[in-house]
């Protein structure tokens, strides 16, 4: 029997509900139970795909194709469970399912309305793709009170009435701010979330109060007694040094204790949190540092890199070492002699991207990286720039561009019109739709035997993550490969490069994929594991 728990938000918004669930997932699946975790999205994009980093911030990419919210990234680096296209709903999604329904003649002739046939598809969205999960955590988006989440809170209202409240539990996360001028903490905008939250039929059992100053008993008296919650459910959710401690700091709190009585469950004893403890004494008290530059796009909302940046993190865990980033934007490079910014950094990382802005930066910085022996790891986009570069500057292609950015003399790179997925042929056209259309989740990939990406890995074949259009053009493989840069992953057919390698180089790997939404602080991804290795290699030479 899967019980529900389902997460909102009120006051302001960034106050941790996809932190706090997933940290709740960890501290469940911690005392042996299986888990799930998912995430509704109040807003009209039917994924969030086609949405600018800096409105929305990383597009997390599932397994099985979907864009999804970023906070589907927390879930699976505190679980270990790979989400799945079940798993984040929007308000644009909801509705064009319903709609569709209308057009097909579902309703037979009723007249549609948000009440019952919306919140009906959100509730079958919910109770969906379920099998023996004992848990399942819904995130609510948005905050209270936003007119766009009302159909997702009265959606869910309904759902802990049908299943009953022994099976539904709601838990609200909330602001206390201090106020330095009174010299206190303020509780008066918890309870008119609560009340908010009450006044569409939702009684919260659990309140996570944010607070950067714990919470005095007194405080909490306050809060449970305004707020018809026992006073051990109101718990302080405090700011901590990694968000990796975050289930040891809420099972501190007994979040997980009265979680599990909540639902009248035996407590069977503590849980096993050696391997968090572990993670945040590496994180804390690393041996070493190393200086890693990103050379991006969207630098100025780190949200645009945020499995990205904790991918580093994870390896600077399986190092031992801190890692310390250096967020540069690829255009100021741009700018005769402000290469020189890269000097001193111990590896150069560039990350995905869209556009013709900031490509030359990009391009500058992979020159700079081969030429001065320093790791380098493109990423997608990143790994398209640096075969760029080589073509202009190794293989004698000295018009070499993409026709991502225009009709060009020597497409080194260019747009993918049909793959294989699935014994299945994919097709695209340059005027088709944007949204959804790209090369999405998980495709094999062959590994050149000998070469260094099948050393890192272990393997002769991995299965990574996508998320593009456009693809190295495999026409310039023998003339780049004449020049030195080694081609060592493929896909199965050979049609499309996935990892290209210079074999004389330190370190210098650029890939397709993303594996960055495949990390996790307990089993870091072998690349950035091995990448950050090559920098304190290079960082015992600087």
């Amino acid at each position: 029997m899967t019980r529900f728990i389902f997460v909102t938000g009120g006051v302001v918004s960034s106050l941790g509900k996809g932190l706090a669930s997933a940290a709740l997932g960890a501290l469940l699946q911690a005392r042996g139970y299986k888990v799930r975790l998912r995430k509704l999205d109040p807003y009209l994009n039917v994924d969030p795909g086609t949405m600018s980093p800096y409105q929305h911030g990383e597009v997390y990419v599932t397994d099985d194709g979907a864009e999804t919210d970023l906070d589907l990234g927390h879930y699976e680096r505190f679980t270990g469970v790979a989400a799945r296209k079940s798993d984040n709903i929007t308000t644009g999604r909801i509705y064009s399912d319903v709609i569709a329904r209308e057009r097909r003649g579902d309703y037979l002739g009723a007249t549609v309305q948000v009440i019952p046939h919306v919140t009906d598809a959100i509730k079958e969205f919910i109770g969906s793709d379920l099998t023996d999960e004992d848990f399942c955590i819904c995130e609510v988006g948005g905050t209270v009170g936003d007119i766009e989440s009302l159909p997702f809170l009265e959606a869910i209202r309904q759902f802990g009435n049908e299943v009953g409240s022994q099976r539904a539990l709601f838990v609200h996360v909330t602001l206390v701010p201090y106020i330095p001028s009174a010299g206190e903490l303020k509780t008066k905008p918890t309870q008119h979330s609560v009340k908010e939250l009450l006044s569409v039929g939702i009684q919260a059992g659990i309140l996570l109060c944010r607070s950067e100053r714990p919470i005095p008993e007194n405080e909490r008296r306050k809060i449970a007694l305004f707020c018809n919650v026992p006073q051990e459910r109101v718990m302080a959710a405090l700011d901590v040094p990694t968000i990796y401690q975050v289930p040891i700091s809420y099972h501190e709190q007994g979040f997980d204790d009265q979680v599990l009585k909540y639902f009248g469950m035996p407590d069977e004893g503590e849980p096993d949190l050696s391997r968090w403890r572990d993670i945040v004494q590496r994180v804390r008290h690393p041996e070493g540092e190393v200086k890693i530059a990103v050379v991006g796009k969207y630098t100025s909302l780190l949200d645009s890199y945020k499995s990205l940046a904790e991918a580093l993190v994870h390896g600077g865990i399986a190092n031992n070492v801190r890692v310390r980033l250096e967020w540069m934007e690829s255009e100021i490079f741009e700018k005769e002699g402000t290469v020189h910014e890269l000097e001193g950094v111990h590896g150069i990382l560039v990350p995905g991207g869209f556009g013709e802005r900031g490509t030359e930066g990009k391009i500058l910085a992979a020159q700079f990286a081969r030429e001065r022996k320093i790791p380098y790891f493109g990423i997608c986009f990143g790994m398209q720039m640096a075969v760029i570069e080589a073509a202009r500057h190794l293989a004698g292609v000295p018009n070499a561009g993409s026709s991502e950015f225009g009709r060009n003399q020597e497409p080194v790179v260019g747009l993918m019109t049909e793959w294989v997925r699935d014994n299945a042929l994919e097709q695209r056209s340059a005027e088709g739709d944007l949204g959804g259309t790209m090369r999405l989740g998980a495709y094999p990939c062959q590994l050149v035997p000998g070469s260094r990406v099948a050393g890192i890995y272990g393997t002769g074949t991995i299965d990574e993550r996508h998320r593009h259009r456009y693809e190295v053009n495999i026409n310039y493989k023998d003339r780049l490969e004449a020049a030195g840069l080694l081609f060592s992953g493929l896909s199965p057919d050979g049609a499309l490069p996935e990892i290209v390698e210079i074999p004389d180089h330190p370190w210098f790997i650029g890939v397709q994929f993303h594996p960055e939404l495949k990390s996790k602080p307990f089993d870091p991804h072998p690349l950035f594991r091995d990448f950050i290795r090559a920098a304190i290699d290079q960082s015992r030479l600087v």
